[in-house]
């Protein structure tokens, strides 16, 4: 009977717990989103043989790739304003958009390397070999480079989507109500001491069964494209 109520006090509270783990989830997808967007350029920076582009990227990728991303999520937390004026309207940055900010920071600076990474793989050859038929640095990047390097970010762009996810609870230190947040507030809540163990191995359950599948399909896909 005791282990029953046990089951239904977990049950009970994992509707709320689950809540949260929808918004990890947004974040995870908002910050890869950005980080992607803003790694591919500073990616490209990297490679440049302008000195003026290469040097800030580099130094840009390197600074953000190695700090802490507790201590960017904080910067970003405390730094960047409660709100903007937007054509006179003001408009509301709730913190967990602004953790999601400070999350796009690193995942930029990783994807970047990865970027860069994969441009370098590609044999020297066949950049001398576009140059000799008159193709431009730029026309030879675009069509003949990346389209071989997208196989080879693939699976490292996913592993560093998962890493991003099991960093998220990091924004329960600055307020942001996700899964974790969530779930020390019901263990608070009850109390039966019994639910501490279980409920968080409910929401282990939780990102384990997100990214695991994830891991699986990189992991394919390396082997995969590895064999081409």
């Amino acid at each position: 009977m005791n282990q029953a109520n046990l089951l239904a006090q977990i049950l009970e509270w994992m509707p709320f717990v689950l809540q949260g783990f929808v918004l990890n989830i947004l974040m995870s997808v908002l910050a890869i989103a950005i980080g992607t967007t803003v790694g591919t350029f500073l990616g490209f920076g990297q490679i440049s043989p302008n000195i003026l582009i290469g040097a800030p990227a580099k130094l840009a990728t390197q600074l953000f790739r190695n700090a802490p991303w507790l201590v960017l999520l904080f910067y970003c937390i405390f730094l960047m304003p409660y709100q903007v004026n937007i054509g006179g309207v003001m408009i509301q940055l709730p913190s967990w958009l602004r953790a999601t900010i400070g999350f796009s920071f690193p995942v930029a600076a990783n994807f970047s390397e990865i970027v860069r990474g994969s441009v370098n793989s590609v044999p020297r050859g066949q950049w001398e070999a576009a140059e000799a038929l008159g193709y431009s640095r730029r026309a030879t990047l675009f069509r003949i480079i990346l389209p071989q390097c997208v196989t080879r970010m693939v699976p490292p762009w996913m592993n560093l989507y998962a890493l991003l996810l099991t960093a998220t609870p990091l924004s329960m230190i600055v307020g942001v109500e996700e899964a974790l947040g969530r779930t020390q507030a019901a263990v608070q809540a009850q109390s039966d001491s019994r639910v501490l163990i279980p409920m968080y191995l409910a929401l282990l359950a939780m990102f384990f069964l997100y990214t695991w599948p994830i891991n699986r399909l990189s992991l394919m896909l390396e082997r995969r494209f590895r064999t081409k």
